[in-house]
């Protein structure tokens, strides 16, 4: 989107603002399920401002805006929105309210604050209104949003029907799942709870959708009662009559449309009803505060369930993978020899080409997310995504890092591998190989039950810190079965996390550095936490470790060998033989001398 258009839209936000009092807006990168990945009715921060980052607010008033995004996204968002019109802020080191409550200082009391109650969690309206009322002002929810109103195309939701996620699949049936999560309900003495998260509706009831790009999600909400019955809100064009068959096997369930939502937490009056803190939104607990429920914040009972996979989904996402590996092998042969023919290749031609090679795949539904193709200078952003405009050669530079996954029926796949296409310098090669100790030392660590992601990221950064560099990103995400590529509560980050480790979480293995306008280099891996077997003589304690999912060669040509141990070259070793005798009979004839090259020994 160009400067003219975020100018035409900032101004007519502000015109409205102005016609219903309010001094201030904000616009959260968010939708009322306050996940990750939203639909394209809900890009209101990417509507008004161009920025399409995954994280990010705007906070508008009469003079001044600016634009908050994390350290993922610091080029991308001034590449994309209009420094004259917004002044950019980090999403941690300066939050919205800190920012907002210097101009209300400076402006003087009596300004009002105006947020869509739809797009806030309590916490977070909490710190807001803190800030907020310190200054003397007011913050106020409106009843319907003032960017809505001056956004006159916005695209209409999609009704595609949602479909059933087979037991051959999921390994547990919705009765057994439901019994889990009531059982959670009873010990805490709650009569009820409101799943908001898209992932645990899909998850509870074995089903899944096309709500939104990449993310087989159903959007709506579920009201799970400690007896059982299910009230489930979705639009009733996306319940087809093999979902209700499917859903009566198991569980007593009243389909309700999204209208009948409100209604249907005023129905919870005198109930004590459990809120996720995390996807919840400000509204729902406003609404069950005015019905008489006593709201209580806390953790979504799906969200560990869903996370720890069970052997059915570890048996599915290790199959997905081996399947996954020969796309990739595929493209990365095609690559090496279209680089070596001097063939005319750019992001999105690239691209496109492992997209066309992932469709051939057997039980392929959709990318996981939008494949991050950047060349040169284009790989130092992180979360880079080819445009026709912004697209470029291959050659524009001797790295090339792409970064994608796959939607597959049993599994979801995210790789990320890093490639020479020209003669890479010594800093680079230093580089590369300081990202494979990391990626390494956090793919062979062993740790006792108990411990967080965040205990572990050090052992990812710690040779880049030798030199004193870093990276702007969690080290590891926490991935779903055939749901979001980015599924919590698990990770591995230096951001402080409570949730520990447990048998059957996969998580990514993604250490990088990126040299701003030049160059960047990732390498990725998913992974499974899993008993160590056989535990140390002597433990006292059990162990847990890592089995690696991912199947494909690591770039050799990038690697200073000189930089390794022994044991990180046995490592690498072992990991290609793997890669060899797992994937190599499934590969094409002609791919085999490739693999055959690419996996031999250092």
């Amino acid at each position: 989107m160009d400067s003219r258009a975020q100018a035409e839209r900032l101004t007519a936000l502000r015109d409205e603002l102005a016609r219903r009092g309010l001094d201030a807006f904000l616009v959260p990168r968010s939708d009322q399920h306050q996940g990750e990945y939203v639909p394209p009715e809900d890009e209101r921060l990417a509507w008004l401002t161009g920025f399409t980052g995954s994280a990010g607010m705007a906070v508008v008033t009469a003079h001044r805006a600016a634009i908050f995004s994390d350290g993922r996204y610091t080029i991308q968002v001034r590449q994309q929105t209009d420094g004259t019109l917004y002044e950019y802020c980090h999403l941690i080191e300066q939050p919205p309210e800190r920012w907002l409550a210097g101009v209300l200082e400076a402006t003087g009391t009596g300004c009002v604050v105006g947020f869509d109650p739809w797009l806030h969690t309590m916490d977070g309206i909490a710190r807001l209104r803190s800030a907020v009322e310190a200054t003397g002002a007011t913050l106020v929810a409106v009843d319907s949003s003032p960017l809505d109103a001056v956004w006159t195309d916005r695209p209409e939701p999609k009704t595609n029907p949602a479909e059933v996620q087979p037991f051959e699949y999921t390994g547990e049936t919705v009765a057994q799942k439901l019994a889990r999560i009531t059982g959670v309900l009873r010990d805490a003495r709650q009569d009820a709870v409101v799943l908001s998260a898209p992932e645990s509706l899909c998850w509870l009831l074995n089903l899944r959708g096309t709500d939104l790009p990449f993310t087989p999600f159903l959007l709506g909400y579920v009201i799970v009662h400690a007896d059982g019955l299910i009230d489930l809100f979705v639009n009733p064009a996306k319940i087809t009559g093999d979902v209700r068959a499917h859903l009566a096997r198991d569980a007593r369930v009243n389909f309700n449309a999204p209208s009948a939502f409100l209604t249907g937490l005023d129905r919870l009056a005198g109930k004590t009803v459990r809120l996720d803190r995390l996807s919840a939104a400000w509204a729902i607990a406003d609404r069950l505060a005015r019905a008489g429920a006593v709201a209580v914040q806390g953790d979504d009972p799906c969200a560990i369930p869903r996370a720890c996979k069970n052997a059915v989904e570890l048996e599915g996402a290790r199959a997905a993978h081996r399947r996954d590996a020969v796309a990739m092998i595929r493209f990365l042969a095609w690559l090496d020899a279209a680089v070596a023919a001097g063939e005319p290749l750019t992001e999105l031609s690239v691209s496109d080409h492992l997209d066309s090679l992932r469709r051939t795949v057997a039980l392929y539904r959709d990318q996981s997310f939008a494949t991050i193709s950047g060349a040169g200078e284009h790989g130092a952003i992180c979360h880079y995504r080819a445009t026709e405009d912004s697209n470029i050669a291959l050659s524009s530079g001797p790295v090339y890092l792409i970064d994608s996954g796959g939607q597959f029926v049993d599994g979801t796949t995210d790789i990320t591998r890093t490639i020479a296409v020209g003669p890479v310098t010594a800093e680079q090669r230093r580089r590369y190989t300081q990202v494979l100790k990391g990626h390494i030392a956090l793919s062979v660590v062993r740790f006792p039950e108990g411990t967080t992601g965040s205990q572990l990221d050090v052992l990812a950064r710690q040779f880049l810190w030798a030199d004193g560099v870093d990276y702007d990103h969690g080290t590891g995400h926490g991935v779903g079965s055939y749901l979001s590529v980015h599924e919590g509560p698990q990770r591995i980050s230096k951001a402080p996390n409570t949730i520990a480790l447990r048998p059957g979480m996969i998580l990514s293995n993604e250490p990088g550095y990126y040299k701003d306008g030049e160059y960047g280099i990732r390498i990725e891996n998913l992974q499974a936490v899993r008993p160590v077997k056989p535990q140390p003589e002597g433990a006292e304690r059990a162990m847990l470790g890592f089995e690696t999912l991912t199947l494909v060669p690591i770039d050799r040509r990038l690697i200073d060998v000189a930089l390794l141990t022994a044991e990180e070259r046995g490592w690498l070793n072992a990991y290609h033989q793997r890669v060899a005798q797992e994937i190599g009979p499934h590969v094409p004839a002609e791919v085999q001398g490739w693999l055959k090259d690419a996996t031999a020994p250092l």
